[in-house]
């Protein structure tokens, strides 16, 4: 029985939105993602209050968070929807 199929194991990563660092304790990721920083995340980012006429910018914190699934693939000298091609 020769495999046929050779599962890619994809990782996706992504931030969460920059806000104050004191708020960022609570932050969630996504449905179906894990977060990887831990306490008010990596703080790396400015996050924007508008008063009046002016914007200002503050520093602020993020979590990153990383989602891992399994993408179907022929292994090498297979293809087609069931890899049965040769």
């Amino acid at each position: 029985q020769v495999k046929k199929l050779c599962d890619q194991k994809l990782l996706i990563r992504m931030k969460t939105k920059c806000v104050p660092c004191s708020l960022n304790l609570d932050t969630q990721c996504p449905a179906g993602y894990t977060k990887i920083t831990n306490g008010t995340g990596t703080p790396d980012c400015r996050y924007y209050l508008e008063i009046k006429t002016h914007t200002l910018s503050f520093p602020g914190c993020r979590h990153r968070c990383v989602k891992e699934f399994e993408q179907p693939e022929c292994c090498q000298g297979h293809w087609g929807p069931d890899c049965m091609g040769k």
